[in-house]
């Protein structure tokens, strides 16, 4: 095994909404013992601290509107600056764009570092929109369910209280399709720019979790034992 001390992982997790990039980037943190760091828990901490930057941010979001690349970028910097981020990261939500891939690029190298992957979890358009506008969740405490390989014990009603699940509007087949062609508009030009530079690994996300997960954390390893073998050469 790679001296995983003298090794980075500075990692981007891209895809479409519901690709399965954040449970691979949770699964991925834990075994590389690095933060998965996904926007919205960044923007939920930042709102509630009582930093200055906090407060900005609680009030962008209470007036319903997307935080801006200037807010976004200070917060990642912000967030890549702590002690946990010294072996690496994984982000998941940002970049989303070009524009905030630069800015990411701007951070990285004020600190003297660069990014080692970008994972893209590739799904077809169709096979998405089965997946999640099959998904359902209780409303009292929150547990995902799927019709399709996750299903209750009993029809229509959560294992663990008795309430009937509900279909969140976003996981409508309608309202999928629409955050699709939004994803295609913004990311995968993103996609290309990293493409580019030969930072991207491809992911069949359309597989198991498992299956998906074993492909991410083996292409590490496999990038480790080059390396590793690197350094004996030397």
């Amino acid at each position: 095994m790679p001296n995983r001390q003298k090794l980075t992982y500075h990692t981007i997790f891209l895809g479409a909404p519901g690709s399965g990039k954040g449970t691979a980037a949770s699964r991925l943190g834990a075994y590389l013992r690095i933060p998965h760091i996904s926007t919205g828990d960044m923007l939920r901490e930042s709102v509630a601290s009582s930093t200055d930057l906090g407060t900005r941010v609680k009030a962008v979001m209470e007036q319903g509107l997307l935080v801006n690349d200037e807010i976004m970028r200070e917060l990642v910097k912000d967030r890549l600056q702590r002690a946990d981020c010294r072996k690496g990261f994984i982000l998941d939500g940002f970049p989303r764009t070009i524009a905030q891939g630069k800015a990411l690029d701007e951070i990285l190298a004020e600190s003297h570092k660069r990014l080692d992957f970008v994972f893209v979890m590739e799904i077809e358009e169709n096979a998405l929109v089965r997946r999640l506008s099959n998904r359902r969740i209780c409303p009292q405490c929150g547990r995902v369910y799927n019709l399709i390989g996750l299903k209750p014990r009993q029809e229509g009603l959560c294992d663990d209280h008795p309430v009937a699940l509900i279909q969140r509007e976003d996981d409508r087949e309608e309202t999928i399709r629409k955050r699709m062609t939004v994803y295609r508009e913004n990311t995968l030009p993103l996609i290309e720019y990293y493409r580019n530079r030969y930072l991207i690994v491809t992911v069949n996300s359309d597989a198991t979790i498992d299956k998906t997960v074993e492909v991410v954390v083996n292409t590490v390893l496999e990038r480790d034992s080059t390396l590793r073998k690197k350094e004996e050469e030397v």
